[in-house]
């Protein structure tokens, strides 16, 4: 039904040629690019240089930004625009580095340079006195540069590039304290487990080039849109296509990188799990939608599953976190099956925009729980308490954020989640209770995490928590505000159209009432739980302690994978060293001994005498000569 409704769209869309961009686009990406190349060439050892350097050309990509969505909102949906440089011509085969502006990809620039301004910002205050400043804006500026070209890309060699290069950048930013065991290893497991579903994306990509003839999205979509390539290859496409998504935007069962991802920097988890690595598989899914829905059913169904058994199942495994950035790190987990539930099931513009306000909210949430461990020194809640007194304004902000995370009204959340659970509930049942599920255990999490660490009194006789400067004050006070006004943007925003038609947004006041009723009863019993005391919780998880182990344990998904590596992979990386050492590198061996003894007993015959060589010459020739005769006798 989907594929049927965007066919007539998606031909259309592909006859469109997009006009001329105009050059300040080469500033979005550019502007950081630059900035990482001179912090790394020249000023690296000038600390506060390299901050000015990268925070300059942060704004600077953020102000072209918002120019281009602004000239791309004005121009419509039906006026796409591209700026390109040749990159290499190979026959019939055409490679452009290009930047394709259109409403996915404007959108996607504003969240992209919002978020990042604000957590280069933020990390003026909360990175102070750290040595590897320069190093750590370096990283930064590529990192931005990488998405931002990811999300501009207009054909499937760039955007592999830069997909790569997001990964790589991550793996960077990750193991910032390198020097420390956890996040070194963090940051390897992150690159090894991303690069699993990277296999299956890279070989989509190349099927999809070697069956289309082509690598740009345009070219590919109207190919698709006159039927030149068969559904059911479509599907296989778009299924090895999704493997680099469920990577990338840590979806069961590749979703065990991102919660180890906190042992970075907080801010660097803010941008990593707000706008920038997480988001790419998201926004490639979208990206490339026409192929989803003109692949059939299948591929977007198990979009469909993946997405809602990844919401439920990482916003359970959150209920009984202590480490406060852990909490969050599994409830983005939770969303981002919440936006692949929203596309697999049509939802295309629901799903967007729930990218769109959970940017904001969820780094507001990164930040503020950033700036209570700034405060504390401890990511343990169970060493907070007592929060709302000493930290007003954080609390106030982290307490914005955990509303409109939880989809209570009037905040962001609130209104792309009503229209993701719409699109859901129309679908299927089963993935609707899914969502719904999902969405009490939010609420629940983020009302445990507000009321333990903020509410009552402080755990921590040794603690003496103090307000946070205004340097890492303001971003918390901006994106707070678009916590609460982004929301009220889904109107307009579903006029920004993405593919298709302009689509309505479907907004009903008693399913709206009805679905709000179960975020406000997650708070209810959180509130019940950890300030009334009743229930208890610590009764409540000796009587259910095998629940309450599964959950602690994450259902031993990592415990499975340490199994699998020690006694599946090791045990056939032994067997493939054993043939190596034996087999192959016997044979060469046993070649080489040949050769050295064959070569040890001719070395005899090497005597340097002229007699002993005249011998030798004479005694062949007499041989062959005898051979000769008898051949010829015969």
């Amino acid at each position: 039904m989907v594929a049927a409704a965007l066919a007539p769209a998606a031909a259309a869309a592909a006859a469109a040629s997009p006009v001329e961009a105009p050059g300040y686009l080469w500033l979005v990406p550019g502007a950081p690019l630059l900035a990482f190349a001179l912090i790394g060439i020249v000023t690296r050892p000038f600390r506060r240089l390299s901050a000015f350097i990268a925070l300059t050309a942060m704004g600077t990509s953020f102000v072209c930004a918002l120019w281009a969505f602004t000239a791309q909102l004005a121009a419509g949906p039906g006026a796409p625009q591209s700026s390109e440089v040749a990159w290499f011509v190979t026959g019939t085969l055409r490679t452009f580095i290009t930047l394709h502006l259109d409403p996915l990809s404007a959108v996607m620039l504003v969240v992209v340079t919002t978020v990042a301004l604000m957590v280069q910002v933020y990390s003026l205050g909360y990175m102070t006195g750290e040595k590897g400043l320069a190093r750590y804006y370096a990283y930064l500026s590529l990192f931005c540069a990488s998405m931002l070209g990811l999300v501009l890309s207009r054909n499937l060699l760039q955007m592999f590039v830069c997909w790569e290069l997001v990964g790589a950048c991550s793996y960077l930013l990750i193991g910032f304290w390198f020097d420390r065991d956890a996040p070194a290893f963090a940051a390897k497991k992150a690159f090894v487990t991303t690069r699993l579903g990277d296999l299956g994306f890279l070989v989509g990509v190349v099927w999809l080039v070697n069956t289309s003839g082509s690598f740009d999205f345009l070219e590919i979509q109207a190919r698709i849109a006159a039927g030149a390539i068969p559904p059911a290859t479509l599907t296989s496409i778009g299924l090895l296509l999704f493997c680099g998504a469920v990577g990338k935007s840590a979806q069961v069962p590749l979703h065990v990188w991102l919660p180890d991802a906190m042992e970075g920097p907080t801010p660097v988890s803010a941008l990593i799990h707000a706008a920038t690595m997480v988001c790419a598989g998201v926004y490639m899914v979208a990206r490339l939608y026409f192929l989803f829905s003109a692949a059939g059913p299948d591929a977007l169904l198990v979009v469909a599953w993946i997405g809602g058994i990844t919401a439920l199942f990482a916003a359970s495994i959150a209920l009984v976190q202590d480490d406060i950035k852990r909490v969050l790190a599994y409830s983005t987990i939770s969303q981002l099956g919440y936006m692949m539930l929203a596309l697999g099931c049509g939802g295309l513009t629901a799903g967007m925009f729930h990218l769109f306000t959970h940017a904001f909210f969820k780094s507001l949430l990164f930040l503020g729980a950033g700036a209570v461990i700034h405060a504390v020194h401890s990511n343990d809640m169970w060493k907070m308490g007592g929060l709302r007194k000493s930290m007003p304004w954080t609390f106030a902000t982290f307490a914005i954020g955990s509303l409109a995370l939880a989809g209570i009204f009037p905040f962001a959340g609130f209104f792309s989640k009503d229209e993701i659970l719409t699109h859901v509930a129309a679908r299927s049942t089963v993935l609707f209770t899914f969502a719904v599920l999902a969405s009490f255990c939010t609420a629940f999490y983020m009302g445990r995490a507000v009321f333990v660490a903020f509410l009552g009194e402080s755990r921590d006789a040794h603690a003496h928590p103090h307000e946070v400067p205004w340097v890492m004050r303001a971003p918390l006070v901006i994106l707070a505000a678009l916590s609460v006004v982004a929301g009220f943007w889904v109107w307009d925003f579903a006029k920004f159209v993405f593919v298709g038609e302009p689509e309505e947004v479907h907004f009903h006041l008693g399913f709206a009432v009805a679905t709000q009723l179960v975020p406000l009863a997650g708070i209810a019993l959180a509130w019940g739980m950890y300030v009334r005391k009743s229930p208890d919780p610590d009764a409540l998880a000796a009587r259910f302690a095998g629940l309450h182990r599964l959950l602690k344990h994450r259902y031993y998904v990592d415990e499975a994978y340490d199994w699998l590596i020690d006694r599946v992979v090791m045990r056939f990386s032994a067997a493939i060293a054993w043939f190596d050492r034996r087999i192959v590198d016997g044979a060469v061996d046993r070649v080489a001994d040949l050769t050295q003894g064959i070569g040890g007993s001719l070395r005899y015959l090497q005597t340097g005498r002229v007699q002993v060589y005249a011998a030798a010459v004479i005694g062949g020739v007499a041989a062959l000569l005898v051979l000769a005769r008898v051949a010829g006798a015969r």
